[in-house]
């Protein structure tokens, strides 16, 4: 197995489980939204609230598709599996997991839905692209890893070594 791509959610705590698992494995770290802010010259939501959506969508893919590397946990932003390039080329580079959380623990872990670049059209709200998005994140992951109100990040990490160690479905 080469890389590790964790999906899910903002706020599901990629990131954080990422850092800790990479830790735990002896292997590299990588967030995309970084390469996204290196390749674009700019912050994420700069990115959304000039050039909206559509093209941040597109430079995630192309950020995406540009990674290249491997024994890495890969933490990719929320909107990945919005376009099938950017996911295909995650899942061609090892198993990808998804940390499920559920609605409301999102809502409590998120305060800041409209300046933390979230790829959120106008209007949407986080149930909306919860509900656009699940189905695409249960589509594409090859495991997924309920992380549960109230459940360390600990537990979240260990369950995730726990499928790894059990190898793939």
């Amino acid at each position: 197995m080469s890389n590790i791509t964790l999906i899910g959610m903002p706020g599901s705590g990629k990131s954080t489980v990422g850092v800790l698992l990479a830790k735990a494995l002896g292997r590299g770290f990588l967030d995309t939204d970084l390469v996204i802010q290196q390749q674009e010259n700019a912050l994420l939501q700069d990115i959304l609230d000039r050039r909206g959506v559509s093209y941040f969508l597109d430079a995630e893919e192309r950020a995406v598709r540009s990674v290249c590397c491997d024994h890495y946990v890969i933490a990719p932003g929320g909107s990945v599996v919005c376009r099938e390039g950017a996911i295909n080329h995650l899942k061609s580079m090892g198993p990808v997991i998804y940390l499920r959380v559920p609605l409301d623990e999102l809502k409590s872990r998120i305060h800041n839905l409209d300046s933390r670049g979230i790829a959120l059209e106008p209007g949407q709200t986080l149930e909306d692209i919860l509900t656009l998005r699940a189905p695409l994140y249960e589509q594409y992951a090859d495991w997924v890893v309920d992380a549960l109100p109230g459940q360390e990040l600990a537990q979240t990490v260990s369950h995730v070594l726990a499928l790894l160690e059990k190898g793939l479905p």
